[in-house]
């Protein structure tokens, strides 16, 4: 392959996300420009209850860990739907 692209889309990224974790939203943001190297998400799901940030960040990793080997920058941002509908009521 010639190409400078990693082979991961936004898309592909929001597709495992809802199907695994049962996400209820996902914002992916692909901050390459393009090439799909760098991704900056938002998740909300009710698999993130109860959970720390850092579990929940390796439950996001743990799914999308083929992905994640591929890029060089992932941030996910990870919500509970509770938490979620919070942030946006104001």
């Amino acid at each position: 392959m010639a190409d400078a692209t990693s082979g991961v889309t936004a898309d592909l990224l929001k597709s495992k996300l809802f199907d695994q974790l049962q996400a209820q939203h996902v914002e992916i943001e692909d901050l390459s420009g393009g090439c799909g190297q760098a991704f900056q998400a938002v998740i909300v799901s009710p698999q993130f209850d109860k959970k720390t940030m850092l579990a929940r960040h390796r439950l996001v990793n743990s799914v999308l860990k083929a992905e994640i080997a591929a890029i060089h920058a992932w941030t996910p941002k990870c919500y509970t739907p509770e938490q979620w509908q919070a942030l946006h009521q104001g």
